[in-house]
């Protein structure tokens, strides 16, 4: 174990130790609520650009497997908690965390006073800091966040999206064919999506209205991801061509960018919701879900026609856009994630509900 400085824009400093992995990592901190799932936040794409701090105090109880991962690699700059478990115990596991995030050369620190590190973080906002084993003058630890770009106006799509347009659940057994355009997209989303008889084409942000018409699909999906929604004119445009010709479905960032197709504009949350406990309200279904988040922007609903588009789902927490629906096209998104990994299952109705729309929209076809 090493010393190791966390230092946030702002000036404030923390002390604590890292693990085998050293050097220096830098992005925007934030901070996740739940108490389990850490193996899956580590390798949710939407991450990519952040350091997560973990509220609950001992991360790793339960170990890690090569079954709960989300993408295909580690995702977040950095990971900070209080206390890292040395002896996890679970029928599961197949190595601790510690060697997990050591293989994946993460910079991990731990003994940082993560409460504190929290409060300062939601009174603040998430910033940009910098987490390092080699350098300790606060000056030059400044200096060097300064060439951190600002999470507002980057566009991390391109570091995370897949290189090449792939088909997942290949069978012939399949009832509908998905259009999935992959900004990060989970894998839960797509085992779902395959469980409920779909076969998922999945696409590269960059992918153009004509290659994603060519497959002739039944839906339209627009999956999750990082960074700011307004730095994808790209994929913006492409599901704008898709308004009122295919049901479509968006999932966090891809809630964000149908808002952005729709007419409207997205703006950066102080602190953003990251955790497994957020409460939403379901309006027109008069349910309220336990729901896992992970997003720093949202969609601004003011700045929507009213006429055409109306807000279907609300965050109990402050009152922020959670989903939204489109009154005259099978159009409807979601801000959070009702695939959960991790997080409770109370939304996962909403993939039945992408499929009662294709199944309306083959008939009038």
């Amino acid at each position: 174990m090493k010393k190791a400085i966390l230092y946030l824009e702002d000036g404030a400093c923390f002390n604590g130790t890292t693990l085998a992995a050293t050097g220096e990592t830098a992005g925007e901190f934030v901070f996740n609520t739940a108490m389990t799932g850490y193996q899956e936040i580590l390798t949710d794409p939407s991450y990519a650009g952040q350091i997560v701090v973990m509220t609950y105090p001992l991360i790793g109880n339960y170990g890690v497997n090569p079954e709960d991962v989300e993408s295909e690699e580690v995702h977040v700059k950095g990971f900070v908690v209080k206390e890292f478990c040395r002896y996890p115990s679970n029928f599961r596991s197949t190595q601790s965390l510690i060697d997990y995030l050591n293989e994946n050369k993460i910079l991990a620190v731990e003994g940082i006073d993560t409460r504190a590190l929290t409060k300062h973080l939601r009174l603040q906002g998430a910033m940009k800091g910098i987490i390092s084993t080699e350098e300790f003058d606060p000056k030059r630890l400044a200096q060097k966040l300064k060439q951190v770009p600002d999470m507002v106006g980057s566009d991390w799509v391109k570091e995370v999206t897949a290189l090449k347009y792939y088909i997942y659940n290949d069978s012939k057994g399949h009832r509908f064919k998905v259009a999935a355009i992959d900004c990060g997209i989970k894998w839960n989303i797509l085992r779902i999506l395959a469980d409920l008889e779909c076969q998922v084409h999945v696409f590269p942000a960059t992918a153009t209205t004509e290659e994603i018409q060519a497959v002739n699909p039944d839906g339209l999906f627009i999956s999750n991801g990082p960074g700011d929604p307004a730095a994808v004119p790209y994929v913006v445009d492409t599901v704008r061509s898709f308004i009122g010709k295919l049901p479509i479905f968006g999932i966090c960032l891809g809630n964000q960018i149908v808002g952005l197709a729709l007419g409207g504009k997205t703006y950066k949350l102080k602190f953003g919701h990251h955790g497994a406990n957020h409460p939403v309200m379901d309006k027109p279904a008069g349910r309220i879900s336990i729901t896992s988040q992970n997003h720093g922007f949202c969609v601004d609903y003011e700045s929507l026609n009213k006429e055409e588009v109306e807000i279907v789902h609300v965050n109990l927490n402050d009152k922020s856009v959670e989903g939204l629906r489109h009154k005259k096209y099978p159009v409807f998104t979601v801000q959070y994630h009702p695939e959960a990994a991790p997080g409770p299952h109370d939304a996962r109705y909403l993939f039945e509900e992408f499929i009662n729309q294709m199944k309306e929209h083959q008939y009038k076809v």
